[in-house]
């Protein structure tokens, strides 16, 4: 998160942690393993009244930010949803809202995203072998004054609970984006099992799943540049989320540590102890640091941005596992047990790590890249 905040992004920060205090207290988050949804309308509808839907929405269009920047005030949100493990599909509402907006903003469903009176899904991801970052084999083809869809997307988070689908697809080389209503007939929703006590995702099936034209979101086939900003978008939100979830686990096992006694002494001082926590801090600001990077370079449109989005996903994957793991041996055999808070960010991590590319295919991304643009160059000398 920034280290320096306008005082309005002080205000806006401390509000949302007010409110999910009150209403999404960490204490009450394992009754939520067996709720179907895992958070309630009013929730959602009072989270949308503080923002937490229209920041990547033009303003011409209801949305607006704080800073200038909405995505940069986005990631603050997250990284408060990280700290408290809250409920609440945050990155799927947001990119399905950007999306809509991005492409003219006149749809009816983007109003309702904004005032929290529906959710929308983001179906990007798909099966294996089909599940590297980017890959995308649904099918969507044009059939006179409708779009037909077939294929299968998992996972989707809430799903089960959105209104509407906003589905990636195939159309010859190019990609499509319809925003297929959640209940069209075809469709089909399969609830999955996730370690997240709060969040829900679906394994969705499309079966000659027939829409209007009038439902595809931008220009059918050329939906490429849009889908590959989108995920950028998302691997920021949640690298945000992620970061949040790990200074909470960490905050939690230095506090531990001073109030734990070994032999008379607190574990924190412990010299073989002390170096464990060096490394997680070093971990934690670093993972700080390069997310906020990523965020302002997407906000900003840098050049970069797709290189420091995927080496902050990749790092804040990799090092974050490593903290939150440290974390739970420094506790103990408490640190293992449900009853303890610190599962529920090692799970929220866990998820995250998975989601929108792991740290892998970020690694690969950024390869192919480096590779790509040596090539570019030595072309050039070339001739």
């Amino acid at each position: 998160m920034l280290h320096e905040l306008s005082s309005d992004q002080e205000f806006f920060l401390e509000t949302t942690g007010r409110f999910l205090d009150e209403h999404a207290p960490v204490g009450e988050l394992r009754r939520l393993r067996d709720d179907p949804v895992g958070f309630d309308d009013d929730y959602w509808r009072r989270g949308a009244d503080l923002g937490w839907t229209s920041l990547l929405v033009d303003e011409a269009h209801g949305g607006g930010s704080i800073s200038g920047h909405g995505l940069v005030d986005l990631t603050l949100i997250a990284h408060e949803f990280g700290r408290r493990a809250a409920p609440g599909p945050l990155t799927a509402t947001n990119i399905v809202a950007a999306s809509l907006s991005a492409a003219g903003g006149t749809s009816p469903a983007l109003t309702d995203l904004l005032t929290g009176q529906s959710i929308a899904a983001w179906c990007i991801a798909e099966r294996a072998p089909h599940d590297r970052l980017g890959s995308v084999t649904l099918d969507i083809q044009v059939d006179g004054s409708d779009v037909v869809l077939n294929g299968t997307k998992r996972p989707v988070e809430s799903a089960g609970q959105a209104d509407n689908l906003l589905v990636v697809g195939c159309t010859g080389d190019g990609l499509t984006q319809v925003l297929v209503p959640a209940n069209a007939p075809g469709v089909t929703i399969t609830p999955m099992h996730t370690v997240d006590l709060t969040r829900r995702f679906s394994a969705v099936a499309f079966d000659n799943v027939r829409v209007p034209i009038a439902l595809v979101v931008g220009t059918v086939g050329a939906a490429g540049v849009e889908v590959a900003h989108q995920l950028n978008l998302a691997a920021v939100i949640s690298n945000s989320e992620s970061v949040g979830a790990m200074q909470a686990a960490f905050d939690m096992t230095v506090e531990w540590a001073h109030d734990r006694y070994s032999f008379g002494r607190p574990l924190a001082s412990y010299q073989a102890l002390k170096h464990r926590f060096a490394d997680m801090k070093m971990w934690l600001e670093a993972s700080h640091a390069i997310s906020d990077d990523a965020a302002a370079a997407v906000a900003d449109g840098a050049p970069d941005a797709d290189q420091l989005v995927s080496a902050a996903k990749s790092f804040v994957g990799q090092y974050g596992s490593e903290l939150m793991h440290e974390c739970v041996q420094l506790h103990g055999g408490i640190g293992v047990t449900f009853e303890h808070d610190l599962h529920l960010f090692l799970r929220r991590h866990t998820v995250n790590r998975a989601l929108y590319g792991t740290p892998v295919d970020h690694r690969q991304r950024i390869a192919s890249q480096l590779i790509a643009s040596s090539q570019v160059s030595l072309a050039g000398s070339a001739a």
